[in-house]
């Protein structure tokens, strides 16, 4: 419902900015056929996939999706008191190879 009140607020909303990309014929023909079957403009259709995809990318940094068991298990580890890593105390002590 969310995603649809923004849908319309972005088609109702002015577009004032400007974006370019080039494309291989294929992906022209490929595009152009998904917004016919669409009953979008081109435009319209690339423009709403990108968002969406965008939308998806940044949700998959912010947004775990975890089922009971796994969210207590990770409480659960969260929970226990801090242990000695030698492992990550030798990793975290040596310069990255890109500092070198």
């Amino acid at each position: 419902m969310a995603y649809v009140l923004k849908e319309i607020a972005m088609t109702t909303a002015a577009r004032s900015s400007r974006l370019g990309l080039r494309a291989t014929p294929q992906q022209e023909t490929v595009l152009r056929r998904a917004a016919e079957v669409s009953n979008k403009s081109m435009t319209e259709f690339i423009l709403d996939s990108a968002y969406q995809a965008a939308e998806r990318t940044l949700l998959d940094q912010r947004l775990f999706l975890a089922t009971s068991s796994q969210s207590q298990a990770l409480l659960s580890m969260l929970d226990r008191p801090e242990q000695d890593n030698p492992g990550l105390k030798n990793l975290l002590s040596r310069r990255a190879p890109w500092d070198t």
